[in-house]
Formats: structure tokens, C-alpha cells, sequence
């Protein structure tokens, strides 16, 4: 199982970047796919995911309105949109998996902990 993301980089305030999750040597339907985010000295936080058999999607107070995640069925590919960056946005941003109900991707897909598959992670810095 592999998860590759891409599309971090550094831009100023009001800005926009698109990360993309590239998955691969799974199945990818029925699966919790999540974007999270780390800055220096917090904790991993829940951004935005995914449940790759609906299409259902949810985000986190913090970027309501600012981000979109969305998915390329075709391309086992999920991407997170993000418009009208702010400095706090910066952070190490990370694709993760996990072969889940629908049930789960709503109830508990916010928390890193239960994601079985990681990417490396994406850069993000907005000045």
C-alpha cells in the first residue's frame, strides 16, 4: 500500500494550493481517506476526509468553507483544495487510509489514530 501526496509549496496569505493523494496496491473503494496536518510542537490534527464509496465528506471547523476535498475514482486519487490560505495553515500536511464503514469515516475518521496507511507528507507554508 502506498500513498503518495503532492502540491505542498510555500504562498502568501489569501493564496491557494491543491494537494493531491495518489493511492496505490489496495482496493480503493470503501475506504476513509483523510488529509491531516502537523506544525512544529502540535499535535497531528484531522483537516478533512473523505469515504471513497459515497463520496461523503467532512471537514474540520478550522477550514470549513476554505477547503474541499475531493476524489478521482479513476485515478485512485484524492486531492484537498485549499483556498484563502492563512500563515496558521502552515504545517506538514498528510494523506492517510483506512478500509472503513461509512459509519466509521463519519464517527471517528477525524482521528489520526485510526488510519492504518500514511503518506510521507506534503510541505505547506503560507507567509
Amino acid at each position: 500500500v502506498q500513498l503518495v501526496e503532492s502540491g505542498g509549496g510555500s504562498v502568501q496569505a489569501g493564496g491557494s494550493l491543491r494537494l493531491s493523494c495518489a493511492a496505490s496496491g489496495y482496493t480503493y473503494n470503501s475506504n476513509c481517506m483523510g488529509w491531516f496536518r502537523q506544525a512544529p510542537g502540535k499535535e497531528r490534527e484531522g483537516v478533512a476526509r473523505i469515504y471513497t464509496g459515497a463520496g461523503s465528506t467532512y471537514y474540520a471547523d478550522s477550514v470549513k468553507g476554505r477547503f474541499t476535498i475531493s476524489q478521482d475514482n479513476a485515478e485512485n486519487t484524492v486531492y484537498l483544495q485549499m483556498n484563502s490560505l492563512k500563515p496558521e495553515d502552515t504545517a506538514m500536511y498528510y494523506c492517510a487510509a483506512r478500509r472503513s464503514t461509512l459509519f466509521w469515516c463519519n464517527d471517528a475518521g477525524h482521528a489520526s489514530k485510526g488510519y492504518n496507511y500514511w503518506g510521507q507528507g506534503t510541505q505547506v507554508t503560507v507567509s
